[in-house]
């Protein structure tokens, strides 16, 4: 039971943290402004809880064009970190090829269920409050993805099935992803 509980509460932290850094990694990806000046409502969030990491590494690691590759790489070792951590407390690390590739996966995972949770957000602001700055800030993030779908899914009703059709893509591939790892 306290082996549930320890990673329960490690897995919540480390998909706080690791999840900001791939957020920070896709708003640089997508151009989208992270200074504080900018105005984005996002910016202090993602600064206050990826700073501590991504501002060391990136002395070393350099960007790869419109790549943060400091960030990414910030977001594999904090799970990268938790799967070596869980295995000292259950007294089973992997072989550290098998550790490597299942967090990567891991991190795959994490991924796409930020991008759920991110077009669920962004239609529940569209249907509740317009002109929002974190709607704004949302809308920036999904509405890449929304485009070459809005291109092969009709409206229905006045109805944009977009993020309906970019939901169950995210599901799929992430019934994948969980068949890979078992």
């Amino acid at each position: 039971m306290l082996i549930q509980i320890f990673s329960l509460l490690l897995q919540v932290a480390v998909g706080l943290v690791a999840g900001t850094c791939l957020l920070r990694t896709y708003m640089h990806l997508m151009r989208i402004p992270l200074s504080l000046r900018s105005g984005n409502p996002l910016a202090p969030f993602v600064f206050a809880l990826t700073n501590w990491l991504v501002l060391p590494l990136r002395r070393s690691v350099p960007a790869i064009g419109r790549l943060d590759t400091a960030s990414l790489l910030a977001a594999y070792a904090v799970v990268l970190a938790k799967s070596v951590l869980l295995g000292l407390v259950i007294g089973h690390i992997p072989y550290w090829v098998d550790l490597l590739a299942l967090s990567g996966l891991e991190l795959l995972k994490l991924s796409l269920s930020s991008l759920v949770w991110l077009v669920l957000i962004y239609a529940v602001l569209s249907w509740v409050r317009a002109g929002s700055d974190v709607g704004y800030a949302v809308g920036q993030l999904v509405e890449p993805l929304l485009q070459p779908l809005r291109r092969v899914v009709p409206q229905v009703g006045g109805v944009d099935l977009s993020p309906l059709a970019l939901l169950v893509m995210l599901q799929v591939l992430e019934i994948v992803l969980h068949n890979l790892t078992m």
